[in-house]
């Protein structure tokens, strides 16, 4: 590592408050009555009722979701024995990957013990704090001796992360491997250097997969493993072989896996050419490998490879493992972490990386399309169906071998709750994308020669919500399809400049001319708009041959949208259009409008774009509570933004009474429900908090969602247009393909909403 990055490393841990980790306060603690219940007196009742009953300490405490980091510091990385000091930031760390990648809370512990027999002592009597224990950095062999023990001695889940957590990642990994190069397990010839925990745990779980122990050919730092060595632990002793001594480059020798868990450099090219066809070589040796990614692949192409590397393909990380591992058996209160939790875990993980690979995936990674295959055998760590794949796997496993002491009964609730444990998805988008997959409908993409865009068609199309038609040159659309190995296949691509549209445009161009020929537009004018896709697009969605259209990607705001109202206007009845966007929040959706149309809307105006919003808020079986916010408290300033807030809310009280709206209020008044009812329990807000927020003005608005989307982190959706007469949505410049999709699935709900509605009017 440079300098820099070292600097940079100090800073990281140093800056600021020192360390990775923090205790933050679960329940509220502002009151003295709050304290009260957090301690003393309140603390009594719950103490009695464990007392009575030990296991209402899930129920009253941490303990359930408290995982304890543990170590002595004897095997630290690849820096040894640096004493439990100097492994805290390690452990640390893995603390701080608990929390991001599953919400598992931990306290990481460093034991000042080397005697394994006193360390086991020490763990099992703090033990009753936690509900699992994740042994780290233990050097071997006592790490398996104090594992087995505990394991045997203790009521819940102990996993020593050294050697199970790259035997559960490098097991996927050859799960995919031998799918790919053809082979069977039970006839490969493994050759495995290194004898550590690691290396022990990943020839045992091979074993468990369907390898033959006497296939196996093992390598400590004084050589092979054979039964004539008199230097041999218990452990090792396992992997001897009755064979003659040999050397590695003979192991080598027609040889269908490495796998390496040694020093760096050790695998020479004249070794890895000598190996059997399509060979797989783990080489995960850090920061070193056995032999370095580059040289590899250099030295012969039928290898499918795998280092601990994040700058190669196929990075074997435990992080892909032991989070979730441990979310499962949290969720279930398994008693230990067995074999077939782990196999599960694998198999899991296996099957995710051949299923297409979400888009924030690949943006962090800098790739265009991660697909199954020789560089892509494992997922990567920023995959967000992580935790919903692989820990309901090993909760499976627990409850089926008899282990969980909380069986889940309803499956799809647990993989929601898992979900919004990291706001990795939220009820209002997955509500969304079921329905918009139910009936499924044609939206026109209008900026198709941009990969972000056509990498959202892939998804809509992989997942059935939407079929894309897009526009723009067919030639650089298909070249940029193959240029980055997109899955297209069927779909519709027109170019409103070929020859083949001369009809098409005529058409289109008759048919805004008859629409504008009082408004200023020629015929010459309508017909030069056609050869444009903004102005194409509406037409093709005017006339029928599409249901829904998204554009915005390369072009600013104004251009977009004044197409659309041109060619497809108004809904009748509609004096205004708005644009809404969503900010999704762990508590939920809050709507926030007009953020795009309207520059500074009359009272008038601004009570049209609330009822159209709370329309839209509806569409999203969500009930609106709707706050018009200002600078002022019901009236406790002047000024023309908070009088025509008032004003519009008196009107709507008048003419909707049946609505929750009430202002004009403060932001955080509107949002907090125990500010709101201690200040203004009068207001129609008392009880809970607003969820749709009207805005004076387009400026206040725009600053409103780009805080919340910058600062605050949040997904953003939108803007969604409400008033128009047909479904057309307006991105971002620059929007992410995560955004592009999910602005084409509001697309398609607002496409059946038109749909639903002109049935209804049809009176069928």
């Amino acid at each position: 590592m440079d300098k820099l990055f070292n600097k940079d490393a100090f800073n990281y841990h140093a800056l600021g408050r020192p360390g990775k980790l923090e205790v933050i306060p679960s329940k509220p603690y502002a009151t003295q009555r709050d304290l009260s219940l957090a301690y003393t007196p309140g603390v009594a009742d719950p103490c009695m009722a464990i007392y009575k009953n030990p296991e209402d300490v899930y129920k009253y405490t941490i303990k359930g979701n408290l995982v304890a980091v543990i170590s002595n510091g004897t095997a630290v990385l690849g820096l040894g024995d640096i004493g439990p000091e100097a492994g805290k930031p390690v452990m640390e760390g893995k603390g701080l990957l608990f929390k991001v990648f599953a919400d598992v809370d931990v306290f990481d512990i460093e034991i000042n013990e080397k005697d394994p027999e006193k360390l086991i002592q020490i763990i099992k009597a703090i033990a009753p704090t936690f509900g699992g224990i994740n042994l780290e950095d233990i050097k071997a062999p006592e790490c398996f001796e104090i594992e087995e023990r505990l394991k045997k001695e203790l009521p819940i889940p102990v996993m020593h992360d050294d050697q199970h957590g790259t035997a559960i990642i490098t097991s996927a990994g050859l799960l995919n491997a031998l799918e790919i190069n053809g082979k069977k397990i039970e006839n490969l010839k493994i050759v495995v250097n290194g004898a550590g925990a690691a290396a022990i745990s990943c020839t045992k779980l091979y074993i468990k997969l369907g390898a033959r122990p006497e296939n196996i050919l093992m390598f400590d730092s004084k050589g092979f493993l054979h039964k004539k060595r008199t230097d041999l632990n218990e452990t090792k002793k396992l992997f001897a072989l009755d064979k003659p001594d040999i050397s590695l480059a003979d192991a080598l020798k027609g040889a269908d896996m490495f796998l390496g868990l040694s020093v760096g450099g050790v695998l020479k090219k004249e070794m890895l050419l000598a190996m059997n066809t399509n060979p797989i070589v783990f080489a995960l040796a850090n920061p070193t490998p056995e032999i370095s990614y580059t040289e590899a692949m250099s030295t012969r192409e039928d290898i499918i490879m795998a280092t601990g590397r994040s700058d190669f393909p196929n990075q074997i990380n435990n992080v892909l493992g032991f989070p979730f591992i441990f979310r499962g058996a949290l969720d279930v209160r398994a008693s230990e972490i067995n074999d077939e939790m782990k196999l599960a875990a694998s198999v899991a993980l296996a099957q995710l990386a051949k299923e297409p690979v979400p888009e924030e995936v690949n943006v962090a990674f800098n790739v265009n399309n991660l697909k199954f295959g020789q560089e892509y055998i494992i997922p990567k760590p920023t995959d967000p169906r992580l935790i919903e794949r692989v820990a309901p796997a090993v909760a499976r496993a627990a409850m089926e071998t008899g282990v969980a002491r909380k069986p889940i009964t309803n499956w799809d609730a647990y993989v929601d709750e898992l979900r919004k444990r990291l706001s990795i998805g939220n009820p209002l988008l997955r509500q969304i994308k079921t329905r918009a997959k139910h009936n499924p409908k044609r939206v026109i993409l209008a900026d198709a020669e941009d990969y972000k865009m056509l990498k959202a068609a892939e998804i809509v199309m992989n997942e059935n919500f939407a079929e894309p038609i897009l526009l723009g040159n067919v030639n650089k659309i298909k070249t940029l399809i193959k240029e980055n190995d997109l899955e297209l296949n069927g779909v519709e691509i027109i170019d409103p400049r070929s020859p083949q549209q001369n009809g098409k445009r005529k058409q289109f161009a008759e048919a805004l001319f008859m629409k504008r020929q009082r408004k200023g537009m020629t015929f010459n004018a309508a017909r030069s708009h056609m050869t444009h896709r903004n102005y194409f697009a509406p037409m093709m969605l005017e006339v029928g041959m599409a249901d829904a259209m998204v554009s915005g990607l390369t072009r600013n705001y104004p251009d977009t949208i004044r197409p659309a109202l041109q060619v497809i206007g108004r809904h009748p009845g509609a004096n205004v259009v708005s644009g809404m966007y969503i900010i999704i929040t762990k508590q939920g959706p809050v709507f926030f409008a007009d953020c795009t149309v309207n520059k500074n809307p009359t009272a008038e105006e601004l009570v049209e774009i609330t009822l159209q919003t709370c329309m839209a808020v509806r569409e999203f079986k969500v009930t609106p509570r709707v706050a018009f916010l200002s600078y002022s408290n019901f009236g406790s300033s002047g000024g023309e933004g908070p009088e025509k807030q008032r004003k519009a809310v008196e009107i709507l009280h008048k003419t909707h009474p049946e609505l929750i709206v009430d202002g004009e209020i403060q932001v955080n008044a509107a949002l907090n429900p125990s500010l709101l009812n201690e200040l203004f329990p009068f207001s129609m807000l008392a009880g809970g908090p607003a969820n749709t927020l009207i805005f004076p003005n387009l400026e206040a608005a725009n600053i409103g969602y780009k805080l919340m989307q910058e600062l605050g982190k949040f997904e953003v959706i939108g803007p969604v247009l409400n008033g128009l007469n047909k479904s057309v949505h307006v991105l971002q410049m620059g929007s992410s393909v995560t955004e592009i999709v999910n602005m084409i699935t509001i697309a398609v709900l607002d496409a059946q909403y038109q749909a639903e509605k002109e049935y209804l009017k049809a009176g069928k």
